[in-house]
């Protein structure tokens, strides 16, 4: 049945019934036989449950604080705000950080919500999280919550309206966070963390309990198999999946034998329905976008990183300062401070020094598991390819490694491209050549940037090509002055090659800026 919306008014008209008088015995009688309510989520849900057909408040109201939101945007936070337990199952690039703020500050400013605790990836808590909530919530505060566990204490105390915590981080302070009752929204990112029935998610599943709404995200909720649903719903959800994980096994599973389970005919739709209320949009849905979208990615300086930096620059500086830099040699100089920043770092070839890279590695790892097809990430030193495998490997997702000693990488080529082998490819840049195709890939992840215009170009367009049947996104991770200027000159085509002493003589003018 349809109602009467006063936009200008924010009223809703609807028929003088006495089982709409019952739910609202204060609306204002307005004659002949009709009742006025406020549009609000209380009267939409309530008026909803009654059979009228009532628009969602927050689409005609809501002021989207600094920003225009995507049409996929528009109809997820429509799900969020209508659903205090719910799953936002998009894919990576929709902007599911951007909408799940939108959908609080609408519900917390309705009087819906209180305080909200994004529980997120450790690398996301300032790049990601605190950083959007800047540019979309002005005037909202943010504390994040990480360090040692009075460092993490001591951020809690303070009165804000956003707290965001890792993963692991949030046992060490959860007493605390407890017994905060005016933080009412739990909002969990990259939610399949909690696929498995270890310690974490079990921790997680109690704390969660507390909570009048939790939200969870992932583009990626079955990484391994159909039964990581049952994790990831017991917290969110717990009524839509059994009791114990042994039962959705045996719903969404067969045994094959003795150690071997393989999903049913109908697994993955029964899996989907456990994770309902929810809505996933591919990175296609999003018909703002176009065909390719290129993103930066700011990712940190571990301590150890941080500190070879500095003296690395340091030194850097004062060369540069007494000409012992010139145009021949500025590319060793540069290439130096890009593998501090990636992790492994060249002596004397072929000996390199591992520092403590966890900040970009997590990052490459999210990226990874949160992409819906496959990955090309491109890695410009072959020590640093090889250093990264057994993150990949403890990690579970399949990958190859081409680089200059790769001796079959036609084979690994066509595999890639042909069939479901691999996930990511870790790929030297300048081994990517002319004329491949590589369109099972929609996603690129530079690590590290390079200085050759040409093969960052022809490195790029192996995913955009005939064939290509995704939009694709062009991924930057970037911790330094040095990687942000790399980035800016191969975004507006300038071939860095003869940049080099230039670009390093714009770094070390900052000192201390960097």
């Amino acid at each position: 049945m349809p109602v009467i919306v006063s936009r200008k008014n924010k009223v809703l008209v609807v028929p003088d019934e006495p089982r709409v008088r019952a739910l609202f015995p204060d609306a204002i009688l307005l004659p002949p036989g009709n009742l006025v309510t406020p549009h609000d989520m209380r009267s939409t849900l309530l008026l909803r449950h009654l059979g009228f057909h009532v628009p969602n408040p927050m689409l005609l109201y809501y002021d989207w604080v600094h920003g225009t939101p995507f049409a996929v945007q528009r109809a997820t936070c429509q799900m969020l705000v209508e659903n205090a337990h719910a799953y936002v199952l998009n894919h990576m690039g929709t902007g599911k950080t951007k909408t799940a703020l939108w959908a609080w500050d609408y519900l917390n400013k309705e009087g819906l919500a209180g305080k909200l605790l994004v529980v997120a990836p450790l690398s996301t808590l300032h790049f990601v999280w605190k950083s959007e909530a800047f540019g979309t919530l002005p005037g909202r505060k943010v504390q994040v919550l990480h360090g040692t566990r009075q460092q993490r204490l001591d951020a809690l105390a303070v009165d804000a309206d956003i707290y965001v915590i890792n993963h692991d981080g949030l046992r060490v302070i959860i007493d605390s966070l407890a017994t905060r009752p005016d933080i009412t929204c739990l909002c969990i990112d990259e939610l399949a963390v909690y696929r498995n029935n270890s310690d974490r998610s079990k921790i997680m599943r109690k704390f969660a309990q507390r909570f009048q709404i939790v939200w969870g995200m992932t583009g990626a909720p079955m990484p391994n198999e159909v039964v990581d649903v049952w994790g990831q719903a017991k917290i969110v959800t717990p009524n839509t999946v059994p009791e114990r994980q042994g039962t959705a096994r045996d719903m969404l599973m067969m045994k094959k034998g003795p150690y071997i389970w393989v999903p049913r005919h109908d697994g993955v739709e029964k899996a989907f329905k456990m994770l309902q209320p929810s809505v996933r949009y591919a990175l296609d849905d999003v018909v703002e976008l176009p065909p390719m979208i290129p993103r930066l990615v700011d990712v940190a300086l571990s301590k150890q990183q941080q500190k070879v930096y500095d003296t690395v620059l340091k030194e850097l500086t004062m060369m540069v300062d007494a000409k012992q830099i010139t145009a021949l040699n500025a590319g060793s100089a540069i290439n130096k401070l890009l593998q501090i920043a990636g992790g492994w770092v060249y002596t004397k070839a072929p000996e390199f020094v591992k520092l403590d890279a966890t900040p970009r590695i997590e990052t490459l790892l999210d990226l990874v598991t949160s992409a819906e097809q496959k990955v090309l990430a491109f890695i410009p030193y072959r020590h640093m390819i090889e250093g990264l495998a057994p993150y990949f490997e403890d990690a579970k997702i399949e990958f190859c490694m081409v680089h200059g000693d790769t001796s079959d990488r036609e084979k690994i080529f066509h595999l890639f491209q042909n069939s479901d082998k691999y996930k990511v490819m870790l790929a030297h840049p300048g081994c990517i050549h002319h004329g491949l195709t590589l369109t099972a890939a929609d996603t690129n992840v530079w690590y590290l940037p390079i200085p050759s215009l040409d093969v960052y170009d022809q490195a790029n367009a192996r995913i955009r090509r005939i064939g290509q049947a995704h939009k694709q996104q062009l991924i930057h991770l970037q911790a330094t002055a040095v990687e942000r200027r790399f980035y800016a000159l191969l975004r507006s085509k300038q071939n860095t090659q003869n940049r080099l002493l230039e670009l390093l003589e714009e770094a070390t003018a900052r000192r201390g800026g960097i």
